[in-house]
């Protein structure tokens, strides 16, 4: 699957999210980075989640008085839904749109279940890592949660793994590694399935 093809994306996920087959949702913050979300203090931090679906850490953060939160998915589907669950949240912060076209910067990124979901070529995973970096403000962070788990080479059954050197790989070149480890506090479902990390970008 082309990651730039827009509308390709669009369709897919659309479809999987019309259909139930969302896997990935817990239903709820993901602990750890709720747990994450609970020690910032800047309420004026700007924020973006991609690939959010639907977005119940934005969900959560805007509750927290992080009114600054944007949610950026490429299926117009979970967005509608977010809106109406939070009919209070502006509708100029839910962003329908690729990734990989987006032009912004933020203080903050929050990954979550985000880098797992497009096929994972050398060169998908190169232009995630770039993007992330010109996504974040100099000096911004990107935190959150990366699958640990071996690739099985299917390309097309998600989520798709990776193990923390690899991913290593590609962010070092753009962000200093604050921490990226063993996630301790994991849903039960996914314990010893997930890395936790914090990158700043370099300036």
């Amino acid at each position: 699957m082309d990651i730039e093809n827009t509308q390709n994306e669009s369709n897919f996920w659309s479809l999987r999210y019309k259909e139930g087959r969302t896997g990935w949702d817990v239903g709820y913050p993901s602990t750890p980075i709720k747990a994450y979300i609970d020690q910032l203090e800047n309420k004026d931090f700007k924020i973006l989640i991609p690939g959010a679906g639907n977005a119940y850490e934005a969900e959560y953060l805007f509750e927290q008085g992080f009114t600054n939160t944007f949610i950026l998915d490429i299926s117009p589907t979970p967005l509608a839904e977010f809106q109406n669950r939070n009919p209070s949240f502006p509708k100029q912060q839910l962003v329908e749109g690729n990734f990989f076209h987006h032009t912004d910067q933020y203080d903050l990124v929050i990954e979550q279940t985000f880098f797992c979901s497009f096929p994972p070529t050398l060169e998908n995973r190169k232009a995630y890592a770039k993007k992330m970096s010109e996504l974040v403000k100099p000096g911004g962070k990107l935190v959150g949660l990366w699958f640990n788990m071996p690739l099985t080479g299917d390309m097309v059954k998600r989520p798709f793994g990776g193990d923390r050197e690899e991913y290593l790989s590609y962010l070092k070149p753009y962000f200093r590694v604050n921490t990226f480890e063993a996630c301790y506090n994991s849903i039960p479902p996914r314990a010893g399935n997930e890395l936790f990390g914090i990158f700043e970008r370099l300036n």
